[in-house]
């Protein structure tokens, strides 16, 4: 061991020396001379990482004082970066020399000296006179010979952190945490360049087995932020791992989508609908986790607004474009409704899941029927309730909005006494917190009400959160109190 360490200070002191005649040379002997040794070259490489690796930052700088210089000498140098596999090497040294946490001003400077020089290595685009002679001898033009060469480092470091990701428990093959960490760091700056677009994907789904994140957090907000403006396009199976793996991401990702929606003075649903679509939020939901706290997100939104009919026309169509995400996944649910509706019966989430549309119009009063008996068997049963209260199912009924306007076109319809279990679904639509008692007296007066303009309305009351005109495409104030719901229970 004692005789690797000398034999490796040797070779240093020997490739310094060399980088530095060929630095400070540009004749057509240096060039020779350099080509000649690039193999060898490489080979010091690979043992100075070895070495490196182990060590931490302080370390390597007692041990090896100069090797910013070392290093930054054959960064510059185009013979050397013309080879991918020197660059890939190039890179992990670098890597090896950034400090986790800098303590002091001096090691912050180096950490973003060292950013610097990765930054030259992947995505710098000018060409020496050298390197210009050097592709055209190979039958290449300058300006395609460059992204080239850094579309295959990329892929070959994306191609490494998948083996990593697949090799499970077998620590031979798998790739230092260290590294890992150390690459997201790198990629920071270069986020927004499409060559480096696989290596992001790569980092995003490889997943390691440590107890704690290893990517930095400045990396998940970039590659965040990159996609929030549009400035990068991942497949969804990345941003669903971003999104998992780094909860504010998830949440900035929310309130962006908020942001959008309220900028404007009116919108209307099929604007509301395009924003919700291109925010690949319905999307990610799929995956329960998401859907949860994207969910919960809308509940608060909800709770603050005092129930304003905006947040439940943006819930509305939330849930729509997440049911045909869903259907367009997979014929089969691959989780459980369970897990997306924690809080309430399965039979009755999977009743208001179906599209009121695909149900022969015969058998909407039978269906409806059905969802106010297994509503009020939840609010109403205190032996078979649902664990979260009135508010959890009326939560659930809001999500699908189409059963609330079935339940008021067949009021509409109904020649005769209107069905109590339609009266007790729009009584309830209106007054989640109400007693059984006040339930009722609210439907009798459904009952008594006149009939205006084909309106059916509680006494004193508006009909309905999400006017059917509404649902045509009429716009939506932004923020109108004369359109809240008056029945909407301000503490639940």
């Amino acid at each position: 061991m004692a005789q690797d360490s000398v034999a490796l200070s040797c070779d240093y002191q020997f490739w310094m020396q060399k980088l530095s005649v060929w630095d400070q040379a540009s004749t057509l002997e240096t060039q020779q001379d350099t080509c000649l040794h690039l193999a060898q070259f490489q080979e010091f490489l690979r043992k100075m990482y070895e070495a490196l690796k182990e060590m931490d930052s302080n370390t390597v700088i007692e041990r090896f004082p100069t090797i910013g210089q070392l290093l930054a000498k054959a960064c510059w140098n185009p013979f050397i970066l013309a080879y991918d596999e020197s660059q890939k090497i190039l890179i992990w040294c670098l890597c090896c020399l950034i400090n986790k946490e800098p303590q002091n001003s001096g090691q912050s400077k180096l950490n973003s000296w060292i950013q610097g020089v990765l930054s030259h290595i992947l995505s710098a685009l000018r060409f020496d006179k050298e390197v210009a002679l050097f592709t055209q001898g190979l039958g290449y033009a300058p300006i395609d010979y460059y992204p080239g060469l850094l579309k295959n480092m990329v892929l070959s470091l994306a191609s490494e952190l998948r083996e990593n990701h697949l090799s499970g428990f077998n620590t031979q093959r798998r790739m230092a945490p260290e590294r890992v960490a150390s690459l997201s760091r790198v990629c920071v700056p270069l986020i927004t360049l499409t060559d480096v677009d696989p290596l992001v994907e790569a980092l995003l789904i490889c997943h390691g087995r440590e107890p704690q994140e290893i990517l930095q957090p400045e990396f998940f907000e970039a590659v965040n932020e990159a996609i929030l403006l549009k400035k990068i396009s991942l497949p969804m199976s990345a941003v669903v791992c971003l999104w998992l793996r780094h909860l504010p991401s998830l949440e900035k990702a929310m309130l962006h989508l908020f942001e959008k929606l309220i900028s404007g003075e009116r919108n209307c649903l099929r604007r509301i609908e395009c924003f919700i679509k291109d925010s690949s939020l319905p999307q990610a939901a799929c995956h329960p986790a998401i859907f949860r706290i994207v969910d919960e997100m809308f509940r608060c939104a909800l709770l603050e607004t005092d129930g304003a009919p905006e947040i439940i026309a943006t819930i509305q169509v939330f849930t729509q474009c997440f049911v045909e995400a869903l259907e367009k996944e997979s014929k089969q649910l691959r989780f459980a409704l369970k897990t997306y509706f924690p809080y309430t019966s399965p039979s009755l989430a999977m009743v208001l899941l179906q599209d009121p549309q695909d149900i022969p119009r015969g058998h909407w009063l039978q269906t409806l029927k059905h969802i106010s008996e297994l509503l009020r068997e939840a609010v109403e049963d205190q032996t078979h309730g649902s664990r979260g209260g009135p508010f959890e199912s009326w939560f659930l009924f809001i999500h699908f909005g189409g059963w609330a306007e079935m339940v008021a076109e067949q009021l509409l319809m109904s020649a005769a006494e209107p069905p109590t279990a339609l009266l007790w679904l729009l009584a309830f639509y209106y007054g989640p917190r109400d007693g059984r008692q006040q339930r009722a007296q609210t439907m009798m007066a459904y009952v008594m009400t006149t009939c205006r303009h084909g309106d059916l309305q509680p006494c004193g009351q508006r009909r309905s959160p999400v006017p059917t005109e509404v649902a045509r495409d009429e716009t939506l104030p932004a923020h109108s109190p004369a359109k809240r719901r008056p029945f909407f229970p301000k503490v639940i």
